[in-house]
């Protein structure tokens, strides 16, 4: 009877064989050392800072841009300051105020 080896597993981000030196264990998957890092930014992860959302995985920065709530004041940090003038909006004023003007047109 000739001898088989077992099968092991594949890496879901490159799809080549992962063995148990370098394997990362994540999502119910393994993957390979240099394999193991966030689909945004590329970095490198490791069990404390991965986040997995189908099948892909993220950094905790990324994952809350991408998968976070969303609006105002949801993914800033405290004490940050926008520099967005509201451009947007039709402000064309250099100079901004807190300060209601009043007699304006809605």
């Amino acid at each position: 009877m000739p001898f088989i080896a077992p099968e092991s597993a594949k890496c879901p981000k490159c799809g080549k064989s992962v063995y148990s030196a370098e394997e990362r264990l994540a999502a119910g998957l393994k993957w390979h050392k240099t394999c193991f890092k966030c689909d945004m930014c590329n970095k490198l992860l490791d069990s404390v800072n991965v986040a997995e959302h189908e099948g892909h995985l993220f950094c905790k920065i990324c994952y809350g841009r991408k998968h976070g709530p969303k609006g105002y004041g949801f993914g800033m940090g405290a004490g940050t300051l926008s520099m967005d003038m509201g451009a947007q909006f039709g402000n064309t004023s250099s100079q901004m105020s807190n300060v209601p003007q009043t007699g304006m047109q809605f």
